[in-house]
């Protein structure tokens, strides 16, 4: 899905960035202050070695860019006043051979032609489009994202899906518009989040700002996350991705926040909604694929599942004919949980501040494990 890039917030990052030192690794006290609170804000990773140590690494001379990045012209190019930065769409053959890097840019097409490229930076979280291609891994190209910019966004349409399904949103919405005052007695049972158990799978960026802010709530939190068992003290508990049944027997919602690789593929199924309890809710943020959608239809359709909040679906877009359309306490928004200004102007300044951290040759902020898929 495509995103609007917002321009006044990149051409006052880059007016900032004109105006103050370089940002190294550590943030040191001659860091430009807007990315170090950004950094630290967020959780960025900051990688332990300057990418000028890789092998084949130079300065930019030609940085290849997507239609959306266009409107960061500006402020790339004070990022990396010596490079060339060209619109793909515009590049010749010739320039597209000698890119040293892109933005937004990672079909299979350019990489076959882009022999001198050793950097991709990604516009978003999710990289599961990128990672399938193999000259990724066979050349073991450097492949940064944007992370954690998109997820306090996300918790918030996270929380908002929760509220609105355990209060029955869409039912009094309905009565709203025939005009209908219900009577107290013929209208569903409401119920509070406060006590209850969330599920978080997938830990990472967005699934560690939706447990923050269930927990705020009164909520006792429980996570998955692949890296291991640490997570911060608002969380109860950490399990492995084997424990993913056993934890969701014993939750009231279940969030997916997970990356699409082959492990998280099609791993809510019968099976993980025949182990909810009844009257569970399921939210989906992370990507669709992870959800056979046939498999959820059924267990809305039996009312095993109570509802669910859907902000990705597979296949998307999702087809007028599908059922999920019409099920009862069902909520679907297209793919839009990080649309918001906020989110757009972090993910402009990581994006604008990685090229400059690039064409100087320092560590970069949130490298991808290629083998991982995030």
């Amino acid at each position: 899905m495509r995103r609007r890039i917002a321009p006044a917030a990149a051409l006052m990052f880059c007016a900032v960035i004109a105006a103050t030192p370089a940002l190294g690794a550590a943030a040191t006290a001659n860091s430009q202050p807007s990315a170090i609170e950004l950094i630290e804000k967020l959780g960025l990773r900051v990688a332990d070695q300057p990418v000028r140590e890789r092998p084949g690494w130079r300065p930019p001379r030609i940085v290849l860019i997507n239609a959306e990045t266009a409107e960061l012209l500006p402020a790339l190019r004070q990022a990396a006043p010596g490079a060339r930065l060209i619109e793909v769409s515009a590049a010749t053959p010739k320039e597209i051979a000698a890119a040293d890097a892109t933005i937004g840019v990672c079909s299979a097409e350019v990489l076959a032609h882009a022999k001198q490229l050793q950097w991709i930076q990604w516009p978003a979280a999710g990289v599961d489009r990128c990672v399938q291609q193999p000259a990724l891994h066979e050349r073991h190209l450097l492949l940064t994202n944007l992370q954690r910019t998109m997820g306090p966004s996300m918790a918030e349409h996270v929380i908002g899906m929760m509220f609105a399904l355990s209060r029955h949103f869409e039912y009094f919405f309905r009565q709203q518009q025939e005009a209908h005052w219900a009577r107290e007695d013929a209208t569903p049972l409401l119920t509070d989040l406060d006590g209850k158990t969330v599920l978080v799978v997938g830990l990472g960026g967005i699934g560690t700002e939706v447990a923050r802010r269930a927990h705020a709530l009164g909520m006792r939190v429980t996570a998955t996350r692949a890296s291991g068992r640490t997570g911060p003290d608002y969380v109860s508990y950490v399990g492995l991705p084997d424990e993913l049944l056993k934890l969701a027997a014993d939750a009231d919602y279940i969030v997916n926040c997970t990356p699409l690789t082959p492990q998280t593929t099609g791993i809510f199924n019968r099976e993980f909604f025949a182990t909810l309890k009844p009257g569970a809710y399921f939210i989906s943020v992370g990507r669709g694929r992870s959800t056979v959608t046939t498999d959820l239809i059924a267990a809305l359709g039996s009312g095993h599942l109570a509802g669910a909040g859907l902000d990705v679906v597979d296949p998307e877009p999702l087809p007028a004919e599908s059922p999920l359309w019409h099920l009862p306490n069902v909520i679907i928004t297209p793919h839009v949980s990080a649309y918001t200004s906020a989110s757009q102007e972090q993910r402009n300044q990581v994006l604008v501040e990685n090229l400059r951290r690039y064409a100087a040759g320092e560590p970069m902020l949130s490298v991808v494990d290629i083998e991982r898929g995030y």
